[in-house]
């Protein structure tokens, strides 16, 4: 089987299935949260080197505030756990988005996690928190932007190598495949310049449901696809 070398996932439907069962969405969210380090380990074993979940996105803001603070208090936590695991699985671990936003004491755990990690050479794993696509192209438009008044480069030295060493995801390869859960069939503002060329799967599954199993049917289903250039890069080059 040809793993691919990244997998981007939108972990959709925590609500829907918690709802399902009776339960308060929070739940749903917290079972997210597990499942995201059963997969982690998954993917590693499967070969995987860089999987990247989109976790909390700038539109996530206009939900009700207790879900956001619901949702704030699992990224403490989370933060926490996923120091723990970074250490014992040898992780790497950057987080994409906008953490100014977010509380200080978040911030600071999630530097923590990511200085404590950088070193480390197993899976890398990128969380997008406080992430929309939109907004990480007008931060690194106006990074360029404020670098070229300052002579660092003209206009005509932008191509698509610098423009995407301002971008969030800059040193981490594009995804090779994007999984979406709970059968949506949108992006949701989600790296749209990293997917250019990328092999979308989606899949009615929520994500608190979704296992090793469906991670290997959506690698399947990849290797079914014709890659006519054989992954992202080879098609980019053509």
């Amino acid at each position: 089987m040809n793993v691919p070398q990244h997998v981007a996932i939108i972990l959709d439907g925590n609500g829907r299935w918690a709802k399902g069962k009776g339960m308060p969405r929070n739940y749903g969210h917290a079972q997210g949260a597990k499942n995201v380090e059963r997969i982690c380990e998954d993917a590693y074993r499967l070969g995987i080197k860089y999987l990247t979940v989109y976790a909390f996105s700038t539109e996530n803001w206009d939900r009700p505030k207790s879900e956001v603070d619901a949702l704030m208090k699992l990224l403490r936590n989370y933060m926490k756990t996923c120091l723990k695991t970074a250490a014992q699985n040898d992780m790497k671990v950057r987080v994409i988005g906008n953490i100014t936003r977010l509380d200080q004491d978040i911030q600071d755990r999630i530097l923590e996690l990511q200085e404590a990690s950088k070193n480390n050479g197993g899976l890398n794993f990128q969380i997008a928190i406080n992430y929309g696509s939109r907004d990480e192209m007008i931060r690194a438009m106006r990074k360029m932007a404020a670098d070229c008044v300052k002579g660092n480069f003209v206009p005509e030295d932008i191509t698509e190598s610098l423009y995407e060493s301002y971008l969030d995801t800059c040193d981490i390869p594009d995804p090779d495949l994007l999984i979406r859960t709970s059968g949506e069939l949108r992006l949701s503002n989600y790296l749209l310049w990293q997917l250019a060329y990328t092999e979308f799967y989606f899949t009615d599954v929520h994500w608190p449901d979704f296992t090793k199993e469906e991670l290997v049917k959506a690698i399947e289903q990849y290797n079914s696809r014709d890659r006519r250039y054989g992954g992202v890069k080879e098609e980019r080059n053509v």
